[in-house]
């Protein structure tokens, strides 16, 4: 991956309802939602809607396939763990088998109980 795909998909998922619309997408897994069922779960109006599902589609996070007169969109996961390679490559100085030890030294998640 590149930087300039990197900072297109980045720039998708910055408004939150494209968020919210990769995020399901995300737990429907390989069998997708179609756009009406998309704006309905999500409450989005499907002009609004249709808005949010181009620009994810232009930055390559969802794919659409046609389903008679409905368009089933799914996440693209591929890109997505593209993206999480290209932000872990450097990882402790490039040694990213380091960055899941404990005592690595790398930033851990923070703790969300607290």
């Amino acid at each position: 991956m590149d930087k300039r795909t990197a900072t297109s998909v980045f720039e998708s998922l910055a408004s939150g309802v494209r968020l919210d619309v990769y995020r399901l997408l995300v737990k429907m897994g390989p069998q997708g939602m179609v756009a009406g069922e998309i704006g309905a779960t999500l409450g989005v109006p499907p002009t609004n809607l249709s808005f949010h599902l181009k620009a994810l589609s232009q930055a390559g996070l969802v794919s659409a396939e046609q389903e008679g007169r409905f368009q089933r969109y799914r996440a693209n996961l591929a890109l997505m763990r593209e993206l999480i390679v290209y932000l872990t490559e450097e990882c402790c100085s490039g040694n990213p088998e380091q960055c899941a030890l404990p005592d690595a030294g790398c930033a851990q998640p923070a703790d969300s109980s607290t």
